[in-house]
């Protein structure tokens, strides 16, 4: 096996006792730190009317990350496409490109990144539209980009450019926790990064599909798979269990629509009182996490890249204190890059 890659995806989420401003310069922190260390990418997420999650705006964060690092790839993970004009997403990359040329990720979801009713205020009466098109929108990104097709003269859009006219365009990727993405990122030539830490069942025949059938396209001209996991990584497998344990009632409470609450702390989901049911739901959960001190998790992230067969992993990890999480990132470096 090829020496493993590691990447980053941040939802800049609110540890407990923090607010979102907190949040937002903890993600500019640790992209920093990840920079410094040597990490291949760093992406931020889009989420919407999310209490315990900053980050709702990634072109936004992914500027100011770009500012504050030098080598990085830097990117979303992912633009929620079908909220958004695919003209307008081709611009605001097309500026990301021109300030930080050849190290701009566009990672492209399908999913709502919220609940219903921000679906509504983000779309209005496209909603149902968008999700319908969503093909056709990516075809009209490649054209709007100038790495597709041009949109056909018979299109009412037809010849028009994103601008600025920039000489470099984003590597693009599709994220998905199913085998719809994978499809979708073969047909259209387009890196497939599969969201383990959502769906931890599949992944692996979804990114071996994607390899089955990618094909160039007018989103990428070689095959690029990589799976995004939850890892709590401490000095200890004692340390990092307790912290893994504040994201499996975390989880649990997202099942059951509790979606207000604040992060909770290892002190409150240690005393937890679980039914039976929760507690086999917290075991099913477990297969999107990969917990344990530094030996533990090499070797699980080692099992878990081979499984996938791909040599590049993007890492996920909360933790009830920023400076856990920083030296969580440390212990990988020292694992995997250093």
């Amino acid at each position: 096996m090829k020496k493993l890659k590691l990447g980053v995806l941040d939802q800049s989420p609110l540890g407990p006792g923090e607010d979102a401003s907190r949040a937002l310069r903890n993600t500019l922190a640790l992209a920093r730190v990840a920079d410094r260390l040597g990490f291949a990418r760093y992406w931020v997420s889009e989420h919407h009317n999310a209490a315990g999650l900053a980050g709702s705006s990634p072109e936004v964060l992914i500027s100011a990350i770009g500012a504050n690092t030098s080598r990085i790839r830097i990117g979303s993970g992912g633009v929620l496409l079908p909220h958004y004009s695919p003209y307008k997403v081709a611009e605001n990359f097309r500026v990301l490109e021109g300030l930080f040329p050849g190290r701009v990720d566009l990672g492209i979801g399908r999913a709502p990144g919220g609940m219903p009713l921000t679906s509504q205020a983000l779309r209005g009466e496209q909603a149902k539209a968008n999700e319908a098109r969503f093909e056709e929108m990516l075809k009209e990104l490649a054209a709007y980009l100038e790495i597709g097709e041009p949109l056909p003269p018979e299109h009412p859009l037809s010849g028009l450019k994103a601008t600025p006219g920039v000489r470099t365009a984003p590597e693009i990727w599709l994220l998905g926790s199913s085998g719809y993405s994978a499809a979708l990122a073969s047909h259209f030539g387009a890196g497939f990064a599969f969201a383990h830490f959502i769906n931890g069942a599949g992944g692996q025949g979804a990114v071996r599909d994607y390899r089955s059938h990618f094909r160039p396209g007018s989103l990428g001209k070689r095959s690029r798979a990589t799976a995004c996991v939850f890892v709590f990584c401490a000095d200890s497998d004692a340390i990092a269990e307790r912290e893994a344990a504040a994201m499996d009632l975390r989880l649990l409470r997202h099942e059951r629509g509790e979606y207000g609450l604040p992060y909770p702390t290892p002190e409150e989901a240690l005393v937890y009182p679980y039914s039976e049911w929760e507690r086999e739901r917290v075991r099913d959960n477990r297969n999107r996490m990969i917990v344990g001190g530094p030996e533990t998790v090499k070797r699980r992230l080692e099992q878990f890249a081979d499984g996938y067969g791909t040599n590049e992993v993007m890492v996920a990890s909360m933790m009830s204190d920023f400076r856990l999480r920083v030296r969580g990132y440390e212990l990988l470096s020292e694992l995997f890059i250093r």
